[in-house]
């Protein structure tokens, strides 16, 4: 398949809409964790962030709400989080919503942290930095996804943490982007274009149970 039928949009597509959807996502994933306090259990956060989500008008849910603390932000998509960890004082916890917003697919994840643990500290602010160096590696050099994703994994090495290369970003579009059979990111053969690709980081400690994540819209 080339990388037209990868890119294909439905009637209702708009890149606004799009536009639209990350905002959204982005306003549901600052009150989640404006909310989110030690001592609270993962599955509280989680049954408060459907909360969050119904007070703000979404459409529906499109992926599940994933809130991982402490060692589950190891934990890639498809896995299941270990236990119901209770969040400590000093600890680090990440928020993924895929989330539809007027028809149109929103997808966010960010890691924040509690408390002054510097390391965990420093990896929740790692993966924002990698995710922006590696979105204008994309933005000024256009290349395509296998490129971006080497590029990833060298600069996060340098930066002395671990990519997690199992999740390599992919498709979003008016709902529902699956019918498009896109594949993921890091193995799309072309430049990908605004406003169809979500760019998503995962890193970990190199020693310590714990990493951080970020994803986003290209735009």
């Amino acid at each position: 398949m080339n990388a037209i039928p990868k890119e294909a949009v439905g009637t209702a597509y708009s890149l606004e809409g799009m536009l639209h959807a990350k905002r959204k996502t982005w306003e549901a994933i600052d009150e989640m964790a404006r909310r989110i306090h030690p001592g609270m259990l993962e599955s509280a956060a989680r049954a408060m962030g459907f909360e969050v989500l119904e007070e703000l008008g979404m459409d529906r849910i499109w992926h599940p709400l994933l809130i991982r603390f402490g060692a589950n932000t190891l934990k890639t998509f498809k896995q299941r989080s270990d236990g119901d960890p209770r969040l400590g004082e000093d600890d680090i916890f990440l928020i993924d919503l895929g989330v539809v917003w007027d028809r149109h697919e929103g997808d966010c994840g960010a890691t924040f942290t509690t408390g002054s643990d510097p390391e965990m500290q420093a990896c929740a602010v790692a993966t924002k930095t990698l995710f922006d160096e590696v979105y204008r590696y994309w933005r000024d050099e256009h290349v395509a996804g296998p490129a971006l994703y080497a590029y990833a994994a060298e600069r996060a090495s340098a930066m002395g943490w671990v990519l997690n290369l199992d999740i390599k970003g992919h498709r979003v579009s008016d709902f529902p982007h699956a019918i498009y059979r896109a594949g993921d990111l890091g193995d799309f053969q072309a430049c990908p274009n605004v406003g169809l690709w979500i760019l998503e980081i995962q890193i970990a400690h190199p020693t310590r149970a714990f990493g951080a994540f970020y994803e986003d819209l290209l735009t």
